[in-house]
């Protein structure tokens, strides 16, 4: 379409349809799974840490087998679509299969509720997987390097992040069993109608274009950059998923007074996910807003990996700020404001940071990859349960996150930005 050939804002807003239900899917996940499995099916703290493990699992070989096939495969007229077609339908249904985990094991006489869970988990997880990685890579497929790609991935964090913060509301203001019915129909939607309006490159070597362009990019990949960019993002990746695992145990026992292992009504049961919704809304509204609006005019002054390290860095203080200052749900809500500043920038500029360092021909690896620096932190993350459960104060879930972002934002400073969004790792005062 022309609107792809021109690279103008509808386009750009298509392009980011795909990795928003992906992203929708997420939202629903985070935003029903801890809740749903502590309120309706009873699990601990720790069983509930070890249901989220399954997701990262898969995660670890989903992302990076889909994306090595991705780049080689080429069939319904596309490379990445087939991927994100399977992937939406999946998740679709998964999410459907949330409220009725009981049903199906008490159906299927399996006798273990948590294996059920389990395997939805793991299935919803993989199927996000599958789907995230070519929707993102898609991004990168279709688009110039440089700013084009910038704007790329922060619409993409726009438009997802202004869904992602509808589905929090949703689930706060009407009900998390609306939200999930409701969010089965948009991911399937989302994620199966706009690849077909998508023209995907047959090649996806750039070499010849970037030749004519006075962009110093690398056409293979500087290996020792990349795999910086990914240890310090991965700090960044342990304390966030701690907060989206374990705030429902700190709002259900240090804002509410209750204990986690405690059986409440439905209506106090209710409370803990309107409070839950609320937070995480606010954490995207500024996840979305911030990226386009934003973060792209400051990446264009002061360099994206600059911008990304300022981010990180105020994510931990907010984190830290909600220690001290966290213990009612209007401090919380404010301060999860402060908090979403660092999450508007975990998910728009490191994938187009990490994108400049990397062959161009093999992105659906390199992303698959990259993403190990997002699993294998959820892993560690969904390991904490036990430790977290332990804990007489529920406040340690966000000593453990303003901690590792701290680390994350200094390792952050090692990474050296050139001129024209080509980004080298390197000392500060180094080459």
């Amino acid at each position: 379409m022309s609107v792809q050939n021109k690279l103008s804002k509808p386009f750009y807003v298509l392009l980011s349809l795909p990795a928003t239900a992906m992203g929708f899917a997420l939202c629903v996940q985070i935003a029903v799974l801890s809740w749903i499995l502590n309120s309706k099916y009873g699990l601990d703290i720790h069983e509930v840490g070890l249901v989220w493990i399954a997701g990262p699992a898969a995660g670890i070989l989903g992302q990076v087998i889909v994306g090595v096939i991705s780049d080689k495969v080429w069939f319904w007229n596309g490379r990445r679509r087939p991927f994100i077609l399977i992937g939406g339908t999946l998740a679709g249904l998964m999410i459907l299969a949330l409220p009725y985990i009981d049903v199906i094991n008490e159906s299927l006489g399996i006798g273990s509720l948590v294996g059920v869970a389990l395997t939805v988990a793991l299935t919803l997880d993989l199927a996000i997987n599958v789907s995230f990685n070519p929707a993102r890579s898609i991004i990168a497929d279709v688009t110039p390097q440089g700013d084009p790609r910038t704007k790329g991935y922060t619409w993409m964090q726009t438009i997802s992040g202004f869904f992602g913060v509808l589905a929090y509301l949703i689930g706060a203001f009407v009900n998390n069993y609306f939200l999930i019915y409701s969010g089965a129909v948009f991911v399937f939607l989302c994620a199966i109608i706009p690849p077909f309006f998508i023209k995907e490159p047959r090649e996806l070597t750039e070499v010849e274009d970037l030749e004519k362009t006075d962009l110093n990019v690398s056409k293979e990949t500087d290996w020792v950059a990349f795999l910086k960019i990914c240890f310090a993002h991965a700090f960044t990746w342990v304390g966030v998923q701690a907060m989206f695992i374990y705030t429902f145990a700190y709002v259900k026992e240090v804002i509410m007074g209750f204990r986690t292992t405690d059986t409440l009504t439905d209506a106090q049961n209710n409370e803990i996910g309107f409070y839950i919704g609320v937070a995480f809304a606010i954490l995207n509204t500024v996840g979305f807003l911030l990226p386009a609006f934003v973060l792209e005019p400051i990446t264009e002054r002061i360099g994206r990996v600059r911008t990304h390290t300022l981010c990180i860095a105020t994510m931990a203080l907010g984190f830290l700020l909600i220690v001290f200052f966290g213990q009612s749900m209007v401090s919380l809500f404010v301060l999860m404001a402060v908090v979403g500043v660092g999450w508007a920038a975990v998910v728009s500029l490191p994938f187009a940071i990490m994108s400049e360092v990397v062959d161009q021909s093999k992105m659906g690896l390199m992303m698959g990859l990259f993403n190990l620096s997002v699993v294998i932190p959820q892993l560690i993350a969904s390991g904490l349960g036990g430790f977290i459960g332990r804990q007489a104060d529920k406040s340690m879930i966000f000593v453990i996150s303003a901690v590792m972002l701290g680390i994350s934002a200094v390792l952050w400073l090692i990474v050296k930005e050139q001129r024209k969004g080509q980004t080298q790792v390197g000392m500060s005062t180094g080459h």
